[in-house]
């Protein structure tokens, strides 16, 4: 209980106030930037509508995965000889700039 309020006393009291919420039923989320995914498994999705305007509340199991453009990790193996991982390390350590990451392994 929230500061001794039971959930449909909070859920009363929220609908009075003109803010609704309602469960999002997911297998999973995933959200993508520019540089990551963050992937949430089995997550507890609520939808808060307050004034016209959305907002979700996102809970669950979180893992992250980097995004790498694959053709330059396969350009930048091919450029230097590199390995894979090293030439994943240098994409990263250049921040995603190719030119760079195939100098670096070239030096």
């Amino acid at each position: 209980m929230l500061g001794g309020m039971d959930p449909k006393q909070m859920a009363k009291m929220m609908k009075q106030m003109g803010i609704n919420t309602k469960e999002i039923p997911a297998d999973r989320v995933i959200i993508e930037g520019a540089d990551e995914k963050i992937i949430i498994e089995e997550p507890q999705i609520v939808e808060i509508i307050a004034q016209g305007q959305s907002s979700f509340q996102i809970s669950g199991k979180i893992r992250k995965e980097e995004k790498l453009n694959e053709e330059d990790v396969s350009l930048i193996m091919e450029k230097t000889g590199a390995s894979r991982e090293k030439a994943v390390e240098a994409l990263k350590n250049a921040n995603g700039d190719l030119a760079e990451a195939i100098l670096s392994l070239q030096g």
